[in-house]
């Protein structure tokens, strides 16, 4: 039976745990560990079949706990997932990043088996600058001050604001199927509110999206995969049983808090500071089949932002690392040293 997941405390964590060098992240037991129940126990299975080898932890941040998972061994590369999936949408890419790095993923707070903070006025608790705190607090915690980094879909959007953020904390970073932020809201056309029609809607004052979608969870979940996923028999369905299974009403809230901040919290942050541009290299990879690609000269958006790009589509739709995970890891391969 699969261990059950630790909280670790940023401020307990070296007293408590122990970096195995060359090696996965060895947690010591401690009276504060918490226990899993039984469906915690059921997942913990599904994520080992999915990610062999990576051992399971809660590492809380300032404002939540993060469900991180960490295997392998090198360098360490912090991989963020998007919505409505969680860390587990890694699957086909993290176990052979992991023969040469050490691979950290996360749930972002309010996906997956993170915690759902309260949004806080102005949506603020879900701003892509809390949510890159958080991130870079786990990587402190690990004992990693710099590390790589890449994210896709919402993920790739806390990459752009840890990037801004924390600068010194990243060395290189890839940004998965997306243009930023205040360039997608400034830009918007007939094709693209209809294709990306949740952007629109997840933003609408609650209870409206979490009571509507929330009447059917599953139908509002498929449908927002198959409709993104160009792919046949791409997205795994042990890896949909977990994006399932965590796509409760509570995290539905979060969904939209994240969403309600992006047209929010997040323009003003990305205002204030929109003269920055990224100094690191930065690889940008986008579906040629999909909504980003099709709308978007994507390189160019983030020429604006960034001194050092490179990167091309993929011959798929939104989801590259689960519709062509050899072309992300051949990317991947090429790009973090």
């Amino acid at each position: 039976m699969t261990a059950p997941p630790h909280v670790l405390s940023r401020r307990s964590f070296a007293a408590t745990a122990a970096l195995a060098i060359g090696g996965l992240v060895s947690i010591q037991d401690r009276p504060h560990a918490a226990e899993s129940s039984g469906n915690t126990k059921m997942e913990n299975a599904n994520l080992a079949r999915l990610l062999p080898g990576f051992r399971q932890m809660r590492i809380e941040t300032t404002g939540a706990e993060i469900h991180t998972l960490v295997g392998g061994s090198g360098p360490p590369l912090l991989l963020l997932h998007g919505h409505p999936q969680t860390l587990a949408c890694w699957h086909k890419v993290a176990p052979d990043l992991a023969k040469r790095f050490t691979v950290v993923l996360t749930d972002l707070r309010g996906y997956g088996d993170s915690s759902k903070p309260d949004g806080r006025p102005d949506h603020i608790a879900y701003s892509k600058r809390e949510m890159a705190r958080d991130q870079v607090e786990v990587m402190r915690s690990l004992g990693f001050e710099t590390f790589q980094l890449a994210g896709h879909d919402r993920g790739g959007r806390v990459a752009h604001r840890l990037l801004l953020d924390h600068p010194h904390a990243v060395t290189r970073a890839a940004l998965l199927d997306i243009a930023p932020t205040a360039t997608m809201y400034g830009n918007v056309t007939k094709d693209f509110a209809t294709r990306y029609m949740w952007w629109f809607f997840l933003i609408q004052p609650a209870p409206l999206p979490e009571t509507l979608i929330g009447n059917n969870l599953e139908f509002y979940l498929q449908s927002h995969i198959n409709k993104q996923n160009k792919t046949p028999d791409a997205i795994d369905p042990l890896a949909f049983a977990e994006f399932r299974r965590c796509y409760t009403q509570e995290t539905l809230h979060a969904v939209c808090e994240d969403y309600r901040a992006a047209a929010g919290i997040d323009l003003v942050h990305d205002a204030a500071d929109a003269d920055m541009r990224i100094q690191i290299p930065l690889l940008v990879l986008w579906g040629a089949k999909g909504v980003v690609g099709s709308t978007y000269d994507v390189l160019q958006t983030w020429r604006d932002k960034a001194a050092n790009i490179s990167g091309e589509a993929l011959p798929c739709g939104h989801y590259l690392p689960e519709e062509a995970p050899g072309e992300v890891l051949r990317h991947f391969d090429r790009f973090f040293p």
